[in-house]
């Protein structure tokens, strides 16, 4: 995982001090290749993205729950909603979760081919892929939210850009942390993803799915983080790669380091911060 968030970073404390009055049970990262058909554009793999809301209501929700999805679908000529059958006395109980997903299909193709990663938001064909960027990412946030809205998750999109987050040389510079502990403090579950973000230096980049998921990790002090992926688990180098091992086990130590347990690896350890949450 490419950790990006060694700079400054605003309102931290107070939120995790609020996330450590309430733990916070689970991030989930839902790998883009898990949830959308990578080599169809912005082609979402629906029975994947159900089978996992589905797990996750399951996993994270005790008690009555009912559909939240009340926009009209296309196709349709009427608004699926369960208003009326509500009863108030009847309380349901949501695990504090927050949801990080990839971009698989979305995004990618507009990012890479205006090049908003590099920067240089005075050009032209930066700014207009920085902006057809945001519309295809936002696009899977607001489909993947309906997914588990659709079974009763009361789940709400938070865009990093849109909640201020930025960076300067594509590390991490501001990431106020406060408004998604509130909204997990309201009962509901924070749905962020991958997105293109203002830089101080570059003037703009892309913050991956993977350096929030660390960031947030590292602030909120979660007791679980889960990877929904493709491949099996963590591999020392890219898993389509021959010789790409899995890593059965890895040690993170109280400083923060990490270690391979299993299989036994020379090259592959870490002394400083970890990067591999498991």
């Amino acid at each position: 995982m490419d950790r990006r968030n060694k700079s400054t970073t605003t309102n931290s404390a107070p939120a995790a001090a609020a996330a450590n009055a309430k733990s916070l049970h689970c991030i989930v990262k839902l790998g883009g290749s898990a949830i959308t058909c990578k080599n169809d554009l912005e082609t979402i793999n629906e029975d994947n993205l159900s089978v996992v809301s589905s797990q996750l209501r399951q996993g994270m929700i005790s008690g009555p729950c009912h559909g939240m999805d009340w926009s009209r679908r296309p196709g349709s000529t009427e608004i699926q909603t369960v208003a009326d059958e509500l009863d108030d006395k009847l309380e349901s109980d949501c695990r504090r979760l927050i949801v990080v997903h990839g971009a698989g299909s979305f995004g990618h193709f507009q990012a890479s081919r205006s090049g908003v990663h590099k920067g240089g938001l005075s050009k032209p064909l930066v700014k207009a892929g920085f902006v057809a960027t945001r519309i295809s990412v936002t696009t899977l946030n607001l489909e993947i939210v309906r997914a588990l809205a659709k079974e009763g998750i009361p789940s709400i999109g938070m865009s990093p850009f849109s909640c201020g987050w930025s960076t300067c040389e594509r590390n991490i510079a501001v990431a106020d942390t406060s408004t998604v502990v509130k909204a997990l403090d309201a009962g509901f579950v924070p749905v962020l993803h991958g997105d293109a973000v203002l830089d101080t230096s570059r003037g703009c980049t892309i913050l991956s799915g993977d350096v929030i998921i660390s960031h947030l990790a590292e602030h909120l002090r979660p007791d679980y983080v889960v990877f929904l992926t493709d491949v099996f688990g963590v591999y020392d180098r890219p898993p389509t790669e021959p010789s790409a091992v899995l890593l059965r086990e890895i040690a993170v130590h109280e400083d923060g380091s990490w270690s391979v347990r299993q299989p036994k690896l020379q090259d592959v350890s870490r002394q400083g911060p970890a990067s591999l949450l498991t």
